[in-house]
C-alpha cells in the first residue's frame, strides 16, 4: 500500500470518528470503538449498522462487492443451543478469500462479531474479544464463550479490515451456550 493510500485511509478514519454519534462517554469507556455491546445478549433485534458509502471522506475507495456475494453460517442457525468451546465455520459464496493486507478484486476476509449491536461500514473494524479478526484467511474458528445467550455475525473486509460496499455479512443470529 502507497503513502498516500495509507494517508488517505489514516484521514478517512479521522473523519468517521469525529462525525460519530458515539457520546464522549461511550468512546472512553470502548476505546474509540464504534459499537455497543452492553445490551443484554442474546437480543434479537438487527444490529445497527452505518449505512455503506463507496467513497470515504478522506477519498479512500471501498473495494466493491459483486452482486450476490452471500456471507453465512455453515454449521450453526439463529436459536441453536451449543457447547463450548464453539466451533464456527464460516460460509462465503460469489467471493474468494485472501489475507488481510492483499488487494485482490472479489475477495476479502473474514470478521466474527460477538455480542455486537452496532458497528460502522464506513471504517476499519476493530479488533477486541467482539470483533474478532481472521486475516490470514481463516474460514473456522474454536470459540470458548460463557454459558448463556451471545449473538454472532460475519462480516467480510478488505485488505484494510475495512467493510465492502455493499457490504457482505450474514444475518445476526443468537446461540445459547449451555
Amino acid at each position: 500500500m502507497s503513502l498516500t493510500s495509507r494517508l488517505a485511509l489514516a484521514g478517512a478514519a479521522a473523519a468517521v470518528l469525529a462525525l460519530s454519534a458515539c457520546s464522549a462517554s461511550m468512546r472512553a469507556h470502548h476505546g474509540g470503538m464504534h459499537s455497543a455491546v452492553h445490551s443484554p445478549a442474546g437480543a434479537t433485534t438487527a444490529p445497527k449498522v452505518t449505512a455503506s458509502t463507496p467513497v470515504l471522506a478522506g477519498g479512500y475507495k471501498k473495494a466493491e462487492a459483486p452482486a450476490g456475494a452471500r456471507l453465512y453460517f455453515v454449521n450453526l442457525s439463529d436459536g441453536a443451543t451449543v457447547g463450548s468451546p464453539v466451533k464456527v465455520v464460516f460460509g462465503l459464496s460469489g467471493m474468494g478469500v485472501a489475507p488481510a493486507g492483499v488487494e485482490k478484486a472479489g475477495t476479502g476476509h473474514h470478521h466474527l462479531l460477538v455480542n455486537v449491536n452496532e458497528w460502522d461500514a464506513n471504517a476499519p473494524l476493530p479488533a477486541n474479544d467482539n470483533f474478532r479478526h481472521f486475516g490470514a484467511g481463516q474460514t473456522e474458528v474454536s470459540l470458548d464463550l460463557k454459558p448463556g445467550q451471545h449473538t454472532l455475525q460475519l462480516v467480510l473486509g478488505d485488505q484494510n479490515h475495512i467493510p465492502h460496499h455493499p457490504v457482505v455479512m450474514s444475518d445476526r443470529i443468537t446461540i445459547t451456550v449451555r
